[in-house]
Order: C-alpha cells, then sequence, then structure tokens
C-alpha cells in the first residue's frame, strides 16, 4: 500500500500519488498517460497531472489497481 509520507517530490498536489516503492514499469504511464510521467534517469513515475475528467479518473483508478508494487496512492482529496 502506498504512504503518502513517502511521496515522490515530482508528484503534482491533489489526490494521486506515487511513493518510493515505484520500480519503473510504466504500466501506470500506459495506462493513464496523460496523469503520469516516467523518470527514466532516476527510474521511478510520478503523477504529472491530477485527473480532470471521468475518463482520466477511471484510467488512474486502473492504474492504482493495477500497480504491482502498490506505489500508486489516494489519498481522496
Amino acid at each position: 500500500m502506498a504512504n503518502i509520507d513517502d511521496k515522490i517530490a515530482e508528484n503534482v498536489p491533489g489526490q494521486y500519488y506515487v511513493d518510493s516503492q515505484c520500480i519503473d514499469c510504466s504500466l501506470c504511464v500506459n495506462t493513464a498517460e496523460n496523469n503520469f510521467v516516467q523518470n527514466e534517469e532516476a527510474g521511478y513515475v510520478y503523477v504529472s497531472k491530477q485527473p480532470s475528467n471521468d475518463d482520466e479518473e477511471s484510467q488512474c483508478k486502473e492504474a492504482k489497481k493495477a500497480c504491482p508494487v502498490e506505489a500508486i496512492g489516494d489519498d481522496g482529496e
């Protein structure tokens, strides 16, 4: 389960975030490409944009559910 106290600094403020458990598998980037960005140099993904419509919200939920290391959090904002 993602830890809000361990979230990656690049995450934009808001409901969804990625924490340091991320293994840079890019599943979330492929699932919600408008909301997640890969930092290839550092080896992790972060939330670059919070969802702004129902489709993006659905994609972020799907990415969270599919994350193999549960590094995506949803603080319910």
